[in-house]
């Protein structure tokens, strides 16, 4: 087993600390969501599979320290395995950053960086990994 642990939280100044959540890929019923965009699966199945990784950031966040503590989203960085001459990485995060938007409203705001790849672990259509601040008070 690696040496890395999904989520490391920092603590900041005062009541707040820095939660970082390592790179959240797709499972869909117990199999990972695989292949490259757009030569093996389509945009929008690369979408679902963004979206997946959301969900799984948010399941992160409420075991590392609720949903209700945060802030706000820093940043998401979404890698997009692809073929040569695709350049709709935006897109496809936009199904991440927009369901992490809807579940979180104005916290869930983030800067992003969305990111084409020739090469994921296991060949994942998508990974994402986030950084969130979040408030430590009782």
């Amino acid at each position: 087993m690696a040496s890395y642990v999904p989520t490391r939280l920092v603590p900041l100044d005062g009541d707040r600390a820095l939660l970082y959540i390592a790179g959240q890929v797709a499972i869909r019923d117990g199999k990972l969501m695989t292949g490259r965009v757009p030569e093996e699966v389509s945009i929008e199945q690369a979408q679902e599979a963004a979206r997946v990784c959301a969900l799984n950031i948010l399941a992160q966040i409420e075991s590392a320290a609720g949903l209700e503590r945060v802030e706000q989203i820093a940043q998401l960085t979404g890698w997009v395995l692809s073929s040569d001459g695709f350049a709709q990485q935006p897109e496809v995060i936009n199904a991440a950053s927009d369901l992490i938007g809807q579940v979180l409203g104005e916290p869930g705001k983030h800067t992003r960086a969305a990111v084409g790849t020739n090469a994921l672990p296991r060949n994942v259509t998508v990974e994402i990994a986030a950084t969130v601040v979040v408030r430590t008070d009782s």
